[in-house]
């Protein structure tokens, strides 16, 4: 076989898998992010709706969101963002690996167009 035929096939044969990986590597993310959803989860939809999830169906597939007292359903697919919880009013939150507050000074801002003194 000739050189030059081999190595786009193998170069092409190279790509598809990358692309195949990558794509299995995002739905396993995808669905890994549907299963933790929960009661009282704050969620951004696809077509940017801000809702607080009320119950979610896993054999159906689906999630009912309430969005200011409208009860809707959506498809799991339709979640783009699950937000972070936010603790609630007397909750106790636990931060690994606090730094110390660095301190800010004032430093004198030179402008380039100023001669500087030596």
């Amino acid at each position: 076989m000739n050189l030059n035929l081999v190595l786009p096939i193998i170069l092409i044969v190279g790509m598809l898998w990358f692309m195949n990986r990558q794509q299995k590597k995002q739905r396993a993310a995808q669905e890994e992010r549907q299963n933790s959803l929960e009661k009282g989860s704050e969620i951004v939809t696809i077509g940017g709706l801000h809702a607080v999830v009320d119950s979610v169906n896993k054999e159906a597939k689906t999630v009912d969101l309430d969005a200011e007292g409208v009860i809707l359903t959506f498809d799991l697919a339709a979640i783009r963002t699950i937000k972070p919880k936010t603790p609630e009013a007397g909750e106790k939150v636990v931060v690994d690996d606090l730094k110390p507050a660095e301190t800010v000074t004032e430093e004198k801002i030179v402008d380039s167009n100023e001669p500087t003194d030596k």
